[in-house]
């Protein structure tokens, strides 16, 4: 995960390899007594449990499956039968034996019991998140607190243990964590206990709002929504400790208009806000692919916002966007003004600026990449030199303060219980950053008919609504939006047109960052001469292309509108979906196990 394992692979004692088969011996380079008979063993053994973490190059890419994001194809997982059991994964055991056989060993009087405790604590974190993860992808799954000897086939054929036990031992693996942990960590790259906290507040969250949304009969949390309260609960608590006492704030340096993405470019985690990530070590050539996967014509999925998500940044004066009389046939120079500072923090537009070869020139949304001229910038370096390979040097937030806001602001509001105080510790304090100057300091009262038409038809709490708004815009891009979906019961919001800027005219060239120069001009039939429109890109957006497939990029009025991109491909979300299917193999191995409803 991070340059300290660069060490570790050098170390002369390095032991446990996680093993690839739940029923495999781990195979260790030094003696038991060796490892667990000093602190510095059980500090080697615990650091090969942040291999587990989501690598960076996972990370930038984790949002691929958006209800804000348009990209190149649709997902296997939104087509009717482009997904099932043979196509699942995801139900690897290896990390788990290696926590459980680390703590069942860890227990030599020669070192001392809080010793002890501090590493069994890291282990019980990554033990709950471990689980964490394995219940949002599959619901009930088998819980193992112990090693399984290769002979015990009741264990290893065992059927999968209810959702409850298994959360109730995350509850219990993280609160012994949070009550063990003793390690401090400045380089924001080791698991501490306000990293445990911090975690709490999230997984909390998202198991309390799971439960109250999908408490209905024959539903996946059927009988589970009174139970809600407590989880939430738990979620809010966390987090008011990490707020209180953890030392963290949000990020101010460089003001509104750079405080934001400071978080997502610098090489060293901005230690004040993030509260752990992945953490950069060009020496060792532990790097990531940001730019080469975020600006490549070629590599990844090509992400861009659709436009119906970014009419949900507010205006700098805190009022929506979608008040403002004809948004909707705004260009994109004019949508793009006046708004949250954190737009221009996450695409590019206005005067943004990039190195090509060493010379700054400014870079407007290039449709090379973008399908919706909302090109995002959040994650990438703004030097040409990183968009080809593994070359970014810049650290990656895997969880930072102000998801611990965003996470305390809504357990509250779900709770009842949210008060101005809260608010303007929380919503209030990530739009002040982003330069908004209104709506700061009280609850809201009035339910923004766009957002709740667009996003969330059945919230009729303006509190919650904008608070759902706010964590979207916040941590856009950061992995955290389709687990979101998945605990709102709103997975339905994957099949949005895939929508871009609104285009006034065809054989009309636009100005996209008022440079001066032409960007991007849309065409029908006959592609007009190039040499009449130097360094302009030309679009086609004809209902066929010239070998008469349908054309995948269109206007919304065929002649004007919105772009639209692959709207003629079918996306279907159904009430499955909201876990993934066991794989087939895993099935077939031990059929105990069952398969998830409807797969």
């Amino acid at each position: 995960m991070k340059s300290i394992l660069s060490y570790i692979v050098s170390a002369s004692f390095l032991l446990l390899a996680a093993c690839k088969k739940l029923d495999q011996l781990p195979q260790s380079a030094a003696s038991k007594e060796a490892v667990f008979g000093s602190e510095k063993g059980l500090q080697l053994y615990s650091n090969s449990f942040y291999n587990d973490l989501p690598a960076a190059n996972d990370v930038v890419r984790m949002d691929n499956m958006s209800d804000y994001a348009a990209r190149t194809d649709v997902p296997t997982f939104l087509t009717a039968n482009g997904f099932g059991p043979l196509q699942s994964s995801g139900w690897g055991w290896s990390p788990l034996r290696n926590i459980n056989y680390f703590l069942e060993n860890n227990n030599n009087p020669v070192i001392s019991e809080s010793i002890r405790n501090n590493y069994n604590g890291i282990a019980r974190f990554f033990r709950a998140l471990f689980y964490y993860y394995k219940v949002q992808r599959f619901g009930d799954v088998p819980w193992f607190g112990k090693t399984i000897d290769v002979y015990d086939s009741a264990s290893l054929y065992k059927p999968r243990d209810p959702r409850v036990l298994i959360m109730d031992s995350v509850m219990a693996d993280l609160n012994f964590a949070i009550d063990n942990i003793t390690a401090n960590d400045n380089t924001r790259s080791l698991v501490t206990k306000y990293v445990a906290l911090a975690y709490k507040s999230r997984i909390c969250l998202f198991e309390g709002t799971f439960r109250k949304y999908h408490d209905s009969t024959g539903g996946l949390a059927e009988g589970l929504g009174s139970t809600a309260d407590l989880w939430l609960t738990a979620a809010a608590e966390a987090a008011k400790i990490v707020m209180d006492e953890g030392g963290f704030a949000l990020n101010t340096t460089g003001g509104p208009d750079a405080s934001y993405r400071q978080l997502f470019i610098s090489k060293q985690p901005v230690a004040r806000e993030i509260i752990l990530a992945n953490v950069v070590d060009p020496t060792q050539n532990v790097l990531n692919d940001a730019n080469w996967y975020w600006t490549s014509a070629t590599y990844g999925s090509r992400l861009s916002f659709i436009r119906t998500f970014v009419n949900t940044y507010l205006n700098l004066d805190g009022t929506p966007f979608t008040s403002v009389p004809g948004y909707e046939t705004k260009t994109f120079p004019e949508e793009v003004k006046n708004r949250d500072k954190r737009l221009q923090q996450t695409i590019r537009m206005g005067n943004y600026k990039r190195l090509v070869a060493g010379t700054s020139q400014p870079a407007p949304p290039v449709f090379s990449y973008t399908y919706t001229g909302y090109q995002p910038i959040k994650w990438t370096l703004d030097d040409d030199y990183f968009d080809g390979g593994t070359r970014n040097d810049n650290s990656i937030s895997l969880i930072r303060y102000a998801e611990v806001l965003l996470n305390y602001a809504e357990a509250k509001a779900e709770l009842g219980t949210l008060t101005d105080n809260d608010w303007v510790a929380t919503i209030g304090a990530l739009r002040s950053r982003a330069g908004i100057t209104g709506g700061l300091t009280t609850i809201p009262t009035v339910v923004d008919a766009y957002l709740q038409s667009n996003y969330f038809p059945d919230i009729d709490d303006p509190a919650i609504l904008e608070i759902r708004r706010e964590r979207g815009i916040e941590l856009a891009w950061e992995g955290l939006r389709f687990p979101d979906l998945l605990r709102w019961k709103r997975g339905a919001l994957l099949t949005m047109t895939w929508n871009g800027f609104y285009v006034p005219a065809l054989l009309t060239p636009l100005d996209l960052n008022e440079d001066g120069k032409n960007d991007v001009l849309f065409y029908q039939g006959t592609a007009p001469a190039q040499n009449l429109y130097p360094g302009v890109t030309l679009i086609n957006v004809s209902a066929s292309l010239p070998n008469g497939a349908a054309n995948p990029q269109r206007l919304s009025n065929n002649t004007n509108g919105e772009i639209t991109w692959l709207n003629n491909v079918s996306r279907i979300w159904d009430y499955k979906k909201y876990l993934y299917p066991i794989p087939e193999n895993d099935v077939q191995i031990n059929p105990a196990l069952g398969q998830n409803p409807g797969w």
